[in-house]
This record gives C-alpha cells, structure tokens and sequence, in this order.
C-alpha cells in the first residue's frame, strides 16, 4: 500500500523513536504530561488539572508503542492515565465536547486491545455524556462548559469532530443507533456550516440555542473571524476522513478532501505549518502539532481510497500520502529532538494564537506524530 521510501522512512523513525521513549517513558511513567519545562514532563495528575482536554494522548502514547513492541512498561503507564481519568468522570464541570480526546486514547484504546470490561464501561460512560451534549433543534453537540462571562450555550467547534469516532464506537460495542445518528447529525451541521467554498474551515460557530439557526462564526484560536487556523483545518481534514470511515457517507468524503486539498495548497515551500495559514505576513509563529495531526488525516484518507478503489477512489489519491511524507520529514528533519535530552519529541507547538506563549512542546503533537509512524508500519493501535 505505501511506497519503500516511505515504509523505510517510518522504519528509521520508529527505531529512533523506540530508543528515545524507552528512556523517557523509563522516568514519566507516572505522570499525565501536557509539555515540557526545561527538558521534563510537567505533570497533569494533580485535582487542578487532571480535567484538561489533552490528558488522553500520552495514555494513547503507551498504548502506540505497547501495541508496537510488547514491552510491559508502556501497558503499564497507559493504565495508570486511563485509572486517574476516573476522577473525572465524576466531575460534570470537566466532561465536555472533548470526552473522545480523553477516553479513546486511553479506556477505549484498553477495550481494543483485551476487551476490558471496566474499561468499556468508562468509555460508554463518556460516549454517553458526549450525547447528552447534543442540541436537538441545531443538530450539534455543545462545545466546553459555563465559565467566565461569555455565553457558550450555542456554540460548537471544529474539533469536535474529532470525538465523534467516541460516538461510533458506542454504537457498535452496545449495538443501538443512536450514538451514531448524534455523530452523524453533527457532522452534518459541521459540513453545512463550517466548511467554506474553499475548504478551509471555521473554528467556532455560535448557533441561536432555541432556533438552531446559525448566528456566526467566530475567531476562536485561529488569528480571528475569516481566518484559517491550522490545527483546525488539521481536525477538519481527519474528522471527515473518520466520519467517512465509519459509514461511508460520501459527503464526509468530498468534505475531508475539500479540507485536504486546502491545506495541502497552503503548505509552505519551507515545510513547516503556521498557527494560522492567513496570519499576517511577518508573523512566523508555528505549530507543528497542526502539521502531525494533517499527516495522519491525509495517510488515513489515503488509506480509504485505495482501499475503496472504484467506491470514492480518484486517480490523485497518492498526492495526499505524498503531502504526509513532505509534513512528516519536514518534522523529523527540522522540529523533531529525537535525543533523550528533552522527553519530548516535537518543538514549535502552538496552542492558539492569542496565547501569550508561542512554539513550545505539546504532548498531543508527539502522539500524531507516533500515530503517523505507526500508520506507516500498517503497526498502529486504531483508537479512532
């Protein structure tokens, strides 16, 4: 299915990734990290930050590399995150739209691997909050929960779509339909209203919670209104891609190559990824878990038209391969520490772009970037 150069690449980056997380993992076991201070993982664990949106990946990190060598440590640090994740479950304040984020990566990934009972209890759980989210009369699922002054009962974001597969998955392990029918009703809210004539895609849109109408669309962690956030268009890209995956819908098709294509166009010569493809022109800040996240959209896109070939497949499916390989060796070759002197992998991660912190390590830019190789080696744990 993927070209020797590419299989060989993966191959080199997977032995120089194994020798690093041996070591890493070896002294972060114990931890639940969002990015690196000086070199070490900081540590989610604790009550003040064990609710965080990111808190799955370095589970689904174990899981990755578990699933790829059979060492025991790895199983055992991914346990320990999905075990601490208990606590939020119980907490109404920190289950919102990102329940996907959370628990695929970690009790969901544990359910695939030996079928765990109690790991398919957290996930339907959360699947079940997810749906609960679900606003009838707009057809989405709510984003984030009340806080602060601004009112966020009508909104939804792009990223969300990224936790839908949580929904899918709870259709098929509990065999009801209506997981998958909220899944699908808000992916179609996403095609119709966040997705522009050129493919690029909204962050936020604040829809009139009573209506369901569509009120507008919002800047969100992109540069502002109008505006082409990167990770964004990233989660857009694999989203539908996913959505097609689990269906076979050919408007979520059409829908993850008009993203595709976009982002491919506005991939800069140089290879790495702005936080916003429409930022200003002397702004130079980066954000490379954009670039991992597209990497693993467009290899499982094109891993769906050459698997469907003559249902959706076009004779150009290897240009979206040949875009993952351009993100992944840029990566590798310009923002990757592959030595153990920093226990992340990725440099220049952006969080949003009004942040007042920019290009720094993000452990969910390290987990795509891990998938991605995995995809390659046709080795990966499928958590989505």
């Amino acid at each position: 299915m993927y070209r020797e150069m590419d299989r060989t690449w993966a191959q080199g980056a997977a032995k120089k990734l194994i020798e690093k997380m041996q070591v890493v993992t070896a002294r972060s076991k114990e931890k639940i990290p969002y990015r690196t201070q000086d070199g070490v993982f900081d540590d989610c664990s604790d009550d003040a930050h064990i609710g965080w949106w990111t808190n799955g990946f370095w589970g689904g990190e174990m899981w990755q590399l578990y699933h790829l060598t059979g060492e025991e440590m790895y199983r055992e640090a991914a346990l320990l995150v999905e075990e601490k994740l208990d606590a939020v479950l119980l907490r109404y304040q920190d289950m919102d739209h990102d329940s996907g984020f959370r628990y695929l990566p970690t009790a969901v990934a544990h359910w695939r691997v030996d079928h765990n009972e109690a790991s398919k209890n957290r996930g339907l759980l959360a699947a079940a909050n997810l749906a609960g989210r679900f606003n009838l009369q707009g057809q989405f699922i709510r984003a984030w929960n009340d806080f602060g002054n601004i009112d966020r009962r009508g909104f939804a974001i792009i990223d969300c779509m990224m936790n839908l597969p949580l929904l899918y998955w709870a259709s098929e392990v509990t065999e009801d339909p209506r997981f998958e029918m909220i899944a699908r009703a808000h992916a179609n809210t996403c095609k119709k209203a966040f997705l522009r004539e050129d493919g690029s895609a909204h962050h936020i849109v604040n829809f009139d919670i009573a209506t369901g109408d569509m009120k507008e669309a919002v800047g969100g962690q992109g540069y502002g209104v109008g505006s082409s956030w990167t990770r964004g268009q990233a989660w857009a890209l694999y989203g539908f891609t996913l959505s097609y995956l689990h269906g076979k819908d050919p408007e979520y098709l059409a829908a993850a190559k008009a993203s595709a294509d976009y982002f491919i166009s506005c991939i800069p010569e140089s290879g790495p990824i702005p936080v916003d493809f429409r930022q200003p022109r002397d702004v130079t800040w980066e954000d490379s878990t954009a670039a991992a996240i597209a990497a693993c959209g467009l290899i499982e896109l094109y891993r769906c038209l050459i698997k469907d070939a003559g249902e959706g497949w076009t004779p150009d499916a290897e240009k979206y391969l040949s875009a993952a390989m351009k993100l992944l060796r840029t990566l590798d070759e310009q923002r990757c520490i592959w030595g153990t002197e920093s226990d992340a992998l990725l440099t220049k991660c952006t969080a949003a772009y009004h942040d007042a912190e920019h290009e720094f390590t993000i452990i969910y830019g390290d987990y795509f970037f891990i998938e991605a190789i995995m995809k390659l080696l046709e080795k990966e744990l499928f958590i989505w």
